[in-house]
């Protein structure tokens, strides 16, 4: 199985491309890690390579099948999700497995996706259950959860698991490179300590770190000299912005201070002014403007106006 896609897991891949060689992929796999690890990007994989048509190894990725499949838009992978509900109803659950019995439009397999199988209650995995112990040839289940323990036994006992590793230095740092080409090597190194070895999470942590605001600049140079008034000098021009101004100003704020604490434990921090907020404060001043902040922010979502927000850090965060 063709699986360069997905960067390290040397192991699973073995085993993956052992099972397609013997023709036994099964009807369910269990895909477990934790945000970041690959999941979706070995799912789309596996798709691709269910629904391959070429000669040889597969997925080949350019057939008919596989474009529509990493495209998205394969009418035979059915994804069984609803983003804006915090469980997935039972009601989906149903009519996908009604609809399993409809024969497949035009690929081999008809697979079900579950995104966040995690967050199927109790009844919706008892109904999935009955389908999964006796699918109809082509149907295919993937179930993607952090973890296989937030599943039923019965459930897990049915699926495959394929469980993601972390990555190991030499594969995650330049694969970090070629995607931030212009971040410092510390923090790239940073970055993947903190994600714990996970590429997707070492990303998200980056991109959230793009640049420092030049808010957060002043920030950290009042906050490190204890100048309440060069504080009140940052704070009172940001009364004036706009709440989706202001949000994202607070949470860089807020993530220089926690990669500032954590740096206090051993882990390397982010950016150079992290080190210098450790340095400059104690851990109880540093979790206390932590919370100050957490605090801003979940008044600022209450349609608090960015004034008293503003008036109030001046104050906590002395």
């Amino acid at each position: 199985m063709k699986l360069a896609a997905l960067l390290g897991n040397d192991t699973l891949k073995q085993r993956l491309s052992a099972l397609q060689a013997k023709g036994k992929l099964t009807h369910s796999f269990l895909l477990t890690g934790p945000e970041g690890s690959g999941r979706h990007t070995l799912a789309r994989i596996l798709c691709a390579a269910m629904q391959c048509t070429a000669p040889g190894e597969r997925p080949c990725g350019v057939c008919p099948q596989c474009r529509k499949v990493l495209d998205g838009a394969h009418p035979d992978i059915c994804i069984v999700d609803d983003p804006e509900k915090k469980t997935i109803p039972v009601k989906l659950v149903r009519d996908a497995c009604t609809d399993l019995y409809i024969r497949p439009n035009e690929g081999q397999r008809k697979i079900y996706l579950f995104p966040r199988a995690q967050d199927l209650n109790q009844q919706g995995q008892n109904v999935l259950l009955k389908s999964i112990e006796e699918p109809p040839p082509y149907g295919t289940f993937l179930l993607l959860a952090e973890h296989a323990e937030q599943l039923l036994p019965t459930i897990r006992s049915r699926c495959v698991e394929l469980r993601l590793s972390p990555l190991p230095e030499a594969v995650l740092l330049p694969a970090l490179r070629e995607r931030f080409p212009d971040v410092p090597e510390g923090t790239l190194r940073a970055a993947g300590v903190r994600a714990g070895g996970y590429l997707g999470r070492a990303e998200s942590i980056l991109r959230d770190d793009a640049g420092l605001l030049p808010q957060s600049a002043a920030f950290v140079r009042a906050y490190c000299a204890r100048r309440p008034e060069e504080l009140l000098q940052v704070l009172a021009p940001m009364e004036r912005l706009k709440r989706e101004q202001l949000r994202p100003i607070l949470t860089q704020w807020q993530a220089l201070l926690v990669s500032a604490l954590t740096s206090r434990s051993g882990l390397p921090p982010l950016r150079p002014e992290c080190a210098q907020i450790a340095e400059a404060r104690p851990v109880s001043d540093i979790t206390q403007a932590i919370e100050a902040i957490r605090l801003a922010l979940r008044d600022l979502e209450g349609n608090v106006s960015p004034g008293a927000i503003c008036g109030a850090l001046t104050v906590k965060l002395r």
